[in-house]
């Protein structure tokens, strides 16, 4: 089955009153490039109201799941050993980078494990990046507050957005 919506956005459901905005994060997105498009809106719909419990860990690998063709994901420029290549799920670490910035800003949220990309990233500053390959890097934390919060992902035409939400 072919997937044509190139045009897919995600949007923020209404909070109710008792969630609190811990943390907010956005990338630009840097070149049109409809299949790394498409790939972003798909993963971040797939993060969208993820619910991390106090004491509870956020594995971005597992939550995701493997970029198959099966499950919607073309390809789109990937990282191989320093080289851009094509692969599926090309746009996942834009996805994963945006996020963790915003749990960086959240005081309680341990990162575990993240990993910085073998080639420059236009979308952030060196460093701040988290690079994911599913079944070798993820990008996993530690909620060690004692409250439960949620990942909201936004992806819009020209960035995305985390949002971290206690509830």
């Amino acid at each position: 089955n072919n997937v044509n919506n190139t045009n897919i956005n995600i949007t923020e459901k209404p909070k109710t009153p008792t969630e609190i905005d811990l943390a907010s994060f956005s990338t630009k997105i840097m070149y049109k490039d409809t299949n790394r498009q498409h790939n972003m809106a798909l993963t971040c719909s797939k993060l969208n109201g993820t619910i991390v419990k106090a004491g509870e860990s956020f594995s971005f690998c597992n939550t995701v799941g493997k970029a198959t063709k099966e499950k919607g994901y073309q390809e789109a420029d990937v990282y191989v050993d320093g080289e851009k290549k094509q692969g599926l799920g090309g746009g996942n670490c834009q996805v994963s980078t945006t996020l963790y910035n915003a749990v960086l800003k959240v005081d309680g949220l341990e990162i575990i494990e993240r990993h910085e990309h073998s080639g420059y990233v236009p979308y952030i500053e060196k460093g701040k990046d988290a690079a994911v390959a599913y079944g070798s890097y993820d990008f996993k934390f530690k909620n060690n507050t004692n409250k439960t919060i949620k990942i909201i992902m936004e992806c819009q035409e020209k960035d995305v957005t985390a949002k971290i939400i206690e509830m």
